[in-house]
């Protein structure tokens, strides 16, 4: 869907908010379907109670001001750092320190078991911490030959 007869803004106070095809305006909030393994498909617009509004198919369908407004919604309320480099580990016993950069900065954080990293598909990892705070790496295969390295004696 590419909101045909909606229109999308965001209010005075920052929310955003959907008007559908009878001019009816409700507060929506973007929640992803599958927000892992395929990002940019299947997202509802849902309303304060949980309640489906509309469905967006493919993000890249959407005109760009609409995309641009529920991709900063999404990034605004999702907490999953991307891992980008493994500069070091503390040890290959766990528990285990991990030193790492991320799209949102560096951290440093510690893996309790080997069992705290799981395969979502063929190169995509889902490290959790011993906070259980979630860790993404989208593509292993992308990671320089240092970080593959370390992440290997995990796997």
């Amino acid at each position: 869907m590419n909101l045909p007869g909606y229109e999308l803004y965001r209010n005075a106070f920052g929310r955003l908010v959907l008007v559908d095809k009878d001019h009816r305006c409700e507060e929506v909030i973007p929640v992803r379907a599958f927000p892992i393994t395929a990002a940019d498909h299947g997202v509802a617009l849902v309303d304060a109670h949980g309640h489906e509004l509309a469905w967006v198919e493919r993000l890249d369908a959407l005109p760009e001001a609409y995309r641009a407004l529920i991709e900063e919604e999404l990034t605004s309320r999702e907490l999953m750092p991307e891992i980008q480099c493994i500069e070091k580990v503390s040890s290959f016993a766990t528990p285990s320190r991990w030193w790492v950069k991320t799209d949102r900065g560096e951290t440093a954080f510690v893996l309790k078991g080997e069992e705290d990293i799981r395969r979502l598909s063929l190169e995509a990892l889902l490290i959790t911490d011993s906070h259980g705070i979630h860790f993404l790496i989208r593509d292993r295969s992308l990671l320089d030959r240092h970080s593959r390295k370390l992440l290997d004696q995990f796997l």
